[in-house]
């Protein structure tokens, strides 16, 4: 059983900073590689950052490289998504998920999504 619950988003800026939040209810989150995607109006998912189990390695889509930030705690079964130097075209609803590497990229490992929660970015 998989339950997520983002939490975080908000108005802000361009140039600010929100921190993101992923509440994991998992019977696998110590074995699941973790990732945040977003998806803004009229566009497609896609992913953002993705984090190993046991952090082992992160990786991130070259728009948020630099700016983005992923981390986990897995005592307490959060994923985290720190964003700094946000831009307008960073505006979307943000998603957590459990993920598989798929080529390049990554993708929802059990197929289900959360409520996620709006960031909205203004020039």
């Amino acid at each position: 059983q998989v339950r997520l619950a983002e939490s975080g988003g908000g108005w802000v800026q361009a140039g600010g900073s929100l921190r993101l939040s992923c509440d994991a209810s998992t019977s696998t989150w110590r074995v699941d590689d973790m990732a945040w995607f977003r998806q803004a109006p009229g566009k497609e998912r896609e992913w953002v950052a993705a984090i190993t189990r046991r952090t082992i390695l992160k990786s991130y889509a070259d728009f948020v490289m630099g700016r983005f930030t992923i981390s986990r705690d897995d005592t307490a079964s959060t994923l985290s998504l720190q964003m700094n130097s946000l831009k307008p075209e960073d505006t979307a609803i943000y998603y957590c998920a459990p993920v598989r590497k798929y080529g390049t990229t990554w993708i929802n490992k059990y197929g289900y999504w959360g409520q996620g929660t709006q960031v909205t970015v203004s020039a």
